[in-house]
């Protein structure tokens, strides 16, 4: 095949919030729209609108979104992320994996899967479906949701039994299929791969899931930098990349706005993996290459 161009896209956090009804905020929703108050001027729009439009310009040819499009999981805020995500491209071309400002309370869970179906739908599907898989190509793209309601100021995440034992058995599918799987989730997978009371709180089990059956590439949120660990099935270390925030300006360079572009291609030795950043250059909305992905 020829390369394949995969964008990765994460914590775009869009602003402004709409204004929450007083009944709204009497949950957690209340530290996270005190929290919003200083975020907002962290998450500066038409950075992200630069941001997208740089990544339009590269015509990747499938875009992987990793959560935290929202803020504190309003209802008015589904159909504001909704149409965000239809900029970026056809549903067909663009996956999405929900993450914990998404999922913000037991109450914004539904809305999830009713708002997002056309980017969390398996092949064939119409509904939204955790885990998802997508073949393009001889890619797998499989979307884990690793958001869940929290209480107030955790940010941890969870994918539960279920979910795990599903993601093994796509993991399983798509290697017995010869296809590269790049799986998609929105917290680090890794233990010690955030804070205390900000990871995924089953990141053994996923590891255990990655040694026993396998992937390529693992790509997610969350933290607002740029992070490359790495888990080593069967002896094979792959690398599990996180992605800063796309909407992100201030802090130091690790944590202004960018993406990353990912080229794929099959060799004779097997599937090699390119990645690079691209981002804001410090003191201007402008974006550029800022280098390659150690991987």
């Amino acid at each position: 095949m020829t390369s394949f161009i995969l964008a990765h896209l994460s914590d775009a956090h869009i602003g402004p919030l709409p204004r929450p009804l007083r009944r709204e905020l009497f949950n957690k929703r209340f530290t996270g729209y005190m929290n919003w108050l200083r975020r907002s001027r962290i998450h500066d729009m038409e950075v992200l609108g630069a941001i997208v439009d740089d990544m339009k310009a590269q015509a990747p040819d499938h875009v992987a979104m990793t959560g935290d499009v929202m803020n504190i999981g309003l209802p008015a805020e589904f159909p504001i992320a909704k149409a965000w995500l239809e900029t970026l491209g056809d549903p067909q071309n663009v996956s999405f994996t929900p993450g914990n400002h998404d999922a913000y309370v037991r109450a914004s869970v539904p809305w999830i899967t009713e708002t997002f179906a056309p980017w969390c739908s398996s092949d064939g599907e119409s509904h939204t479906r955790f885990p998802f898989m997508r073949v393009r190509g001889e890619i797998a793209l499989i979307g884990l949701s690793s958001g869940v309601p929290t209480a107030p100021l955790l940010a941890s995440g969870r994918l539960g039994l279920e979910q795990r034992e599903a993601f093994a058995g796509l993991l399983d599918d798509a290697g017995k299929r010869g296809l590269m799987r790049v799986v998609m989730i929105h917290h680090p997978p890794t233990r010690k791969g955030a804070s205390a009371g900000r990871g995924l709180t089953d990141a053994r089990q996923f590891e255990a899931i990655l040694a026993q059956h396998g992937a390529e590439l693992v790509i997610h949120g969350h933290n607002h930098r740029l992070q490359v660990r790495h888990a080593d099935p069967q002896g094979v270390r792959t690398p599990c990349v996180g992605v800063a925030s796309c909407s992100a300006v201030p802090g130091t360079p690790l944590h202004r706005a960018a993406y990353h572009l990912y080229r794929i291609e099959r060799t004779d030795e097997g599937w090699r993996v390119e990645g690079r950043v691209r981002g804001t250059v410090a003191g201007s909305p402008h974006v550029a290459d800022l280098g390659e992905i150690a991987l």
